[in-house]
C-alpha cells in the first residue's frame, strides 16, 4: 500500500461508473490529437517544446505520482517573477530558458531529461 490509499471518499468502482466515460473521450481526443500530428503534411515542429512536452506528459501516465510528475512537465520552473512581461497569454508549457537571467525563451531546447 502507498501513502495514499484511502484518501479520496469514493471507491474505484463508483468513480469508474461517474466518471469513465468523461475521461474516455478526453483519451481518445487526445489519441487524435496525436494522430493529426502524425499525419500533418510537414513535420515542422518534432522539436517544438510543447509536444515534447505533451509526449514527456503521456509517457508520465503509467506510473503513480504522475499528477505531480505531469504538472511539472507542463509548469515553469522558476520562482522569481520576470523583468518584462513576455506575453499576453500562457504556453501550456515550458521551455527551458538558454537566455539573460529575468528573460525566459519559451522554445529553447529541453535538458536530455526532457524537463
Amino acid at each position: 500500500m502507498n501513502d495514499r490509499t484511502g484518501t479520496c471518499p469514493l471507491t474505484q468502482r463508483q468513480l469508474i461508473e461517474g466518471f469513465f466515460l468523461e475521461h474516455r473521450a478526453q483519451v481518445i481526443d487526445l489519441a487524435a490529437f496525436l494522430d493529426r500530428l502524425d499525419r500533418a503534411a510537414a513535420r515542422d515542429a518534432e522539436d517544438d517544446f510543447r509536444l515534447r512536452a505533451l509526449r514527456d506528459a503521456v509517457r508520465a501516465l503509467d506510473a503513480p505520482g504522475r499528477v505531480q510528475r505531469i504538472q511539472m512537465i507542463l509548469s515553469d520552473p522558476g520562482d522569481e517573477p520576470l523583468a518584462v512581461r513576455d506575453r499576453q497569454s500562457a504556453f501550456g508549457a515550458y521551455g527551458r530558458q538558454e537566455s539573460a537571467p529575468g528573460e525566459r525563451s519559451h522554445d529553447a531546447p529541453r535538458e536530455e531529461n526532457g524537463r
